[in-house]
């Protein structure tokens, strides 16, 4: 499994709609309140605003900081393949388990890739002018880096640092962004679908050095004016940032609990974010009989340094997880 949220490949072996599926594979936040806004004929027929100056001035007060500072795409995704392109550095340093789409990112530019492995070769010295990926909180195993003495070795080597926070938001974790006023070779990754629960809303945005961000030219409306004001809301609602945070540490709680009196698991990893990495032997016969019965989770050997033996569970709601404990009773 490459990604997560493939849920219509799997619904289509098991002859069953997608919604039946309850998809641990995915970790989007377990908080779904009901919208506030509806589709218009007015969005529908009406050009947009182009400069998304709303949407901007909310990210830039929701991020603390300046509206130059950021690019917008379609979706995540988007802004990691055009912020490659972009970039003449020829050789990558992609601290791994990451991300897959960095590493395709990279190949599409012709650049050379070194993988550094995050688990046991962290102190590994990238060579100068070259560029950095890191993914923090990580992924697949949400662990959260405190990255001042890496970011110094970075800048002594006059690196093009590239940091994805995407998973940032769920709990209190310090970002780097605040570097990007003082280091202009900084750039920051920010999915908006993860946090705020919209994986079918497509924005994304680069967050960096204002003289960076004028190299980026879009297409007129390439973001729809449902997402955007969708977006815009969901950015402004206090109520959500906090009842999310709230119950995020209850599900999260909630799942650890689970998998650790299943006796499953020879390893949970510890996680400062909304998922879960585990190890066990029997990761391919669990993972197989919890799509039977239309559970599906991540399986992680598509993953550097990772094997078929690991397992990635994503936070989800109280009714899923009960779900999860009896088909865990059962097996």
């Amino acid at each position: 499994m490459k990604h997560g949220a493939n849920i219509y490949k799997y619904a289509k072996k098991l002859t069953c709609d997608s919604s039946e599926i309850i998809d641990f594979s995915s970790n989007i936040n377990s908080y779904i309140p009901d919208i506030n806004i509806s589709l218009t004929n007015e969005m529908l027929v009406k050009y947009g605003d182009s400069s998304y100056k709303n949407l901007k001035n909310a990210i830039a007060t929701k991020y603390q900081i300046k509206k130059k500072q950021i690019a917008l795409f379609n979706g995540a995704t988007s802004a990691i393949f055009e912020l490659f392109k972009s970039l003449k550095e020829t050789t990558v340093y992609l601290y791994a388990p990451l991300y897959g789409e960095y590493e395709k990112a990279a190949k599409l530019t012709n650049k050379k890739i070194i993988k550094i492995n995050r688990f046991e070769k962290m102190r590994e010295e990238p060579t100068k002018n070259s560029i950095v990926v890191f993914v923090n909180p990580s992924t697949p195993d949400g662990k959260y880096y405190h990255l001042e003495h890496l970011f110094s070795m970075w800048s002594k080597h006059k690196c093009t640092v590239i940091v994805d926070e995407s998973f940032l938001e769920f709990e209190s974790l310090k970002p780097v962004r605040k570097k990007i006023n003082n280091y202009n070779k900084l750039y920051i990754v920010q999915s908006f679908t993860k946090f705020h629960c919209c994986a079918g809303v497509r924005v994304g945005a680069l967050f960096s050095h204002k003289s960076n961000i004028k190299r980026f030219t879009s297409p007129l409306w390439h973001l729809s004016s449902f997402d955007t004001a969708f977006l815009t809301q969901r950015l402004q609602d206090s109520t959500f940032n906090k009842e999310s945070k709230e119950l995020h540490k209850v599900h999260k709680k909630e799942l650890f609990d689970i998998l650790k009196s299943s006796n499953l698991f020879t390893k949970i990893y510890k996680s400062d974010t909304n998922f879960f990495l585990v190890k066990s032997k029997k990761a391919q016969i669990i993972f197989q009989y919890l799509l039977e019965k239309k559970i599906l989770v991540r399986t992680c050997d598509s993953f550097d340094f990772l094997d078929k033996n690991h397992l990635r569970f994503a936070v989800k709601d109280s009714t899923a997880h009960d779900s999860l404990k009896k088909a865990f009773q059962r097996i």
